[in-house]
Formats: C-alpha cells, sequence, structure tokens
C-alpha cells in the first residue's frame, strides 16, 4: 500500500498525486481531494470491505450481471471473491444440468453488492483491454454521410466523407 501524504493532493480516479495548491487533475479533469480526505476514503472501503458477509441466504435478492462460459465466470468470481464481495454461477433455468444443453452460465450476486461489484468488473476490463492507455476522446464520433467532413472515431482524423476509409488509420466505413 502507498504511503497517503495528507498534505498532497490526489485525483479520485487516476491515483495521481499533485502539489497541495493544485485544484484538479490533468489527466481526467477532475477536481482533485486532499491527502486527508482520501485516507478518510481508504479506511472507510476498509471497514466497509471488512464487515461485508460472504454468506449467501436464501432470503438474499439475487441478480444476474454476466453471462458467459462457466470458466469465465468461474474467474470472474474469484475476482469478486478477491474483494469480498459473494456470488453464485448458475444456469439457466431450461438447462436441464446435464451439460448438453449449453455451456453459458450466469454470475449472481446480493443485490446490495451490484454498484461495488460492477466498479470491480469495470477496472479488470480496462486493466485487461488496456483502455486506460488509449485517448477515447474520439469515440463517440459518428460517420456522417451527408457531412462534407467526418471525424475517424478511431485515430481523430478528419476527411471527407466521399472516402470510405479513414486515410490515416484504415478503418473502414
Amino acid at each position: 500500500m502507498r504511503y497517503i501524504d495528507p498534505d498532497l493532493k490526489y485525483c479520485p480516479q487516476c491515483d495521481e498525486e499533485y502539489r497541495e495548491e493544485i485544484i484538479s487533475c490533468a489527466s481526467c479533469g477532475v477536481p482533485l481531494i486532499t491527502g486527508t480526505e482520501r485516507q478518510a476514503a481508504e479506511e472507510a472501503a476498509k471497514i466497509k470491505l471488512a464487515s461485508r458477509s460472504m454468506d449467501i441466504s436464501p432470503d438474499d435478492e439475487l441478480v444476474n450481471i454476466r453471462k458467459g462460459p462457466l470458466g469465465e465466470m468461474k474467474q470472474l468470481q474469484a475476482l469478486l471473491g478477491s474483494e469480498n464481495i459473494p456470488s453464485l454461477v448458475a444456469g439457466e433455468k431450461s438447462n436441464c444440468g446435464k451439460g448438453c444443453c449449453g455451456g453459458d452460465m450466469y454470475l449472481q450476486i446480493k443485490r446490495a453488492d451490484g454498484e461495488d461489484a460492477m466498479e470491480v468488473l469495470a477496472q479488470e476490463f480496462k486493466r485487461t483491454t488496456a483502455l486506460d492507455s488509449h485517448d477515447l476522446s474520439n469515440v463517440h464520433a459518428v460517420f456522417d454521410t451527408g457531412a462534407a467532413k467526418s471525424t475517424c472515431p478511431a485515430c481523430g482524423t478528419m476527411f471527407s466523407t466521399s472516402e470510405s476509409t479513414c486515410p490515416d488509420c484504415g478503418l473502414c466505413f
């Protein structure tokens, strides 16, 4: 665990450290929090993690959060377990249980753990796809054939819509 200096500021999203006079993160653009606020947030997270029960009772309301092959669901279940989020891997009700009716399984969690579980899964997705290291600023660009020029959603290059391929990265439209 990294030492948190109460006199410095920290980005709540990317975890970067700044001098106390800086007010927003250069990468994320979000307001920074003080080291004291960060320490308090981490302590609250530790207490919440330690107090979470790994038991799932019949009275707990369960929700499906992922569907996929058994191996993948078991990996995600282990990931959630490492964060003290209990989960179950279950088959579809229409599945006969003999292994011949399809291989997809459901990852289920308590409804109350939904927000925390989705955050853990989102962080794992970013880590395994390396999305944190990519420029996603043009991801919402749309190729509009009615416009004279368009922006490539992959690389951000402006080009004429009479072309069906981005001249910079080769993305086809």
